[in-house]
């Protein structure tokens, strides 16, 4: 057990932006708020029989590092974990968390570092998911993210990583629900920001009345944004009126708009996954005559790219509705005659099924958290078991939201599929919070 009056040294930082510790007894301490560097002493506030949480009590030895949280609400809000790590150390933790899960779980050491991929600090939370709670005893409404560890929703006024016009949207969002007769009957709202267009997709839980829709309408006209609705579960999305503009981004180097739905997904980050094709593309290096497959394609982020690089891309998702939507952003930006799309299962793949989908020269990875597990291990199959007429990938780039998965695939590839891990690097998509996505390059050994 760690006394209050003992001093810890804190080593590193785990993925949940709290110091890693270890006390006298050699118990491990996780310190929310403590850095890399720093002693401190600490006030236990959850025990385990391996490990404590604790907070700070006093703090000697300060990081270098350490810098004021820009953000008024740092430390009540769970929106942001990082806020007081400079960001370029934020990226160091990152890259050092994915070379840590390639080898420790993995047992891959990529062959070269890649430069992080990196792109604003501040106002870059394009999407997000707002809780909406009215507060009866306060006779208040909040509108915001959660509490730190908590299901309560934090009295925040400002976000700083929202984009400026939303952030200034919070308290007159919160005067606009509590004025409606559903006020309690609204449990969140998710926003989602186009280059021109930014959308409010309101969950209610009971029919809205016309007072009601009209104070929607009053208060889209008055701050710019579009309101859809969900009175049930996300294929239910509609918008309140049709006669506003498409919400789209744009790929400007491939010459490419995407429409999308407020509740598609999208990155929450244009600038950087902007950069993010572009360094998935080059590393690619897909050839006029080549054909490529787009694993997980989504919408298209990454097919409609690679479709005016090469002969032919091949996009698959688990949804027929998603690349139904894949085909018309295809049409719309004129690369409907250079794609095809289908819809599978792609996490019950099987070496049948690959060799089904025909050779390619080179696959685009990017899956949900979960992985690729059945695509790598498919692979490694046949590798292990060859099929006449089919050939392996000579490339694949894997885009990762989930180090630890990332790690876990990547083990397959190169231990039994015959590969090599060339490439890997960070992607800061999220700052200011522990959330790591990266990229990394395999290629036939």
């Amino acid at each position: 057990m760690t006394a209050e009056d003992e001093w810890l040294q804190v080593e590193s930082l785990d993925l949940e932006g709290q110091g890693v510790a270890h006390d006298t007894q050699g118990k491990v301490v996780f310190v929310d708020g403590a850095l890399p560097g720093e002693q401190v002493r600490v006030r236990v506030t959850k025990r385990k029989n391996s490990w404590e949480r604790a907070e700070v009590v006093e703090r000697r030895h300060e990081s270098s590092q350490r810098v004021v949280p820009r953000c008024a609400w740092f430390g009540h809000c769970g929106g942001c974990r990082m806020q007081h790590l400079h960001v370029s150390a934020q990226v160091a933790v990152k890259q050092r968390a994915l070379e840590d899960a390639l080898w420790h779980l993995g047992k891959v050491r990529p062959e070269r570092v890649l430069r992080p991929i990196e792109g604003p600090a501040w106002g870059y939370r394009y999407r997000a998911r707002l809780s909406v709670r009215w507060v009866a005893k306060k006779g208040t409404v909040l509108v915001g993210f959660h509490e730190r560890q908590s299901s309560y929703v934090a009295d925040m006024r400002s976000c700083e990583v929202l984009p400026p016009h939303l952030s200034a949207l919070l308290l007159p969002l919160r005067e606009l629900i509590g004025a409606m007769a559903q006020r309690d009957r609204l449990p969140q709202i998710e926003v989602a920001v186009g280059d021109t267009v930014t959308a409010l997709v309101l969950r209610h839980l009971e029919p809205l009345g016309a007072d009601d829709l009209a104070r929607l309408r009053a208060f889209a006209a008055a701050h710019r944004v579009q309101w859809w609705l969900q009175p049930k579960g996300p294929d239910s999305v509609h918008p309140l009126d049709d006669d506003g503009p498409a919400l789209a981004y744009t790929l400007p180097e491939y010459g490419i708009a995407m429409p999308f739905r407020p509740t598609d997904f999208t990155q929450v980050n244009h600038q950087v996954n902007t950069t993010l094709v572009s360094r998935a593309l080059r590393l690619l290096e897909p050839g006029p005559g080549e054909r490529v497959i787009d694993w997980f394609c989504g919408l298209g982020n990454f097919t409609l790219p690679l479709a005016t690089r090469c002969r032919e891309v091949l996009g698959l998702e688990g949804s027929e509705s998603l690349v139904q939507r894949s085909r018309e952003n295809a049409a719309r930006n004129g690369l409907d005659a250079k794609t095809s799309f289908a819809a599978r299962n792609l996490f019950e793949l099987t070496p049948d099924d690959l060799s089904a989908f025909g050779s390619a020269d080179r696959w685009l990875v990017d899956p949900p958290r979960e992985g690729a597990f059945a695509l790598a291990k498919a692979l490694a199959d046949l590798h292990g078991a060859p099929r006449a007429g089919w050939a392996p990938p000579q490339r694949i780039v894997y885009v990762s939201c989930n180090p630890a998965t990332l790690a876990r695939d990547a083990g397959l590839l190169v231990h039994q599929a015959g590969y090599r891990c060339t490439a890997a690097g960070a992607v800061n998509m999220f700052p200011h919070t522990a959330h790591v996505e990266s990229i990394a390059v395999f290629d036939r050994a």
